[in-house]
């Protein structure tokens, strides 16, 4: 008699939210270390808030989550906006050559309250750039291609 194991595919589950609307401390409180846009910044130009070398960020934290999916990393966790289906669409194409599931955490906050949360951070985000952010914000959808999506309204 053969038996069958069900192997758990691999995941890569991309928080999706503007500034400020809890996705680091989403992270934090459950103990997870995802790979992060922030920590990227920090580790390649000593500087969270550095925004002038998006393309050198985000090439290291895809070139980490491929690695780690070669390495049979089972989950995989992207903390940055993800604002944009042009944003996500590596992790698509990441996910299709890896045979994996792409998941969503959509954090749906309002905007004066990540507003609100902003003004008490050290490291803040202009409210000019926070609403140009709000209006380019699009919710992943499970049309775009998301296996499934976990919504946090806090």
């Amino acid at each position: 008699m053969t038996s069958l194991i069900r192997r758990k595919k691999q995941q890569i589950i991309l928080a999706v939210g503007l500034p400020g609307s809890g996705k680091s401390t989403y992270f934090r409180k459950r103990g997870i270390q995802p790979l992060s846009s922030d920590t990227m910044r920090r580790w390649l130009l000593d500087d969270e808030t550095d925004q002038s070398q998006q393309h050198h960020v985000f090439a290291a934290l895809r070139y980490l989550l491929e690695l780690r999916l070669r390495l049979g990393r089972k989950t995989n966790y992207v903390d940055a906006t993800n604002l944009t289906r042009q944003d996500r669409r590596h992790y698509f194409q990441m996910a299709k050559h890896h045979d994996c599931e792409l998941r969503a955490i959509f954090f749906d906050v309002p905007l004066a309250t990540c507003q609100r949360r902003n003004r008490r951070r050290q490291r803040r985000v202009p409210d000019e750039v926070m609403e140009r952010m709000a209006r380019q914000l699009a919710p992943p959808t499970r049309a775009e291609g998301f296996t499934r999506i976990t919504i946090v309204r806090k």
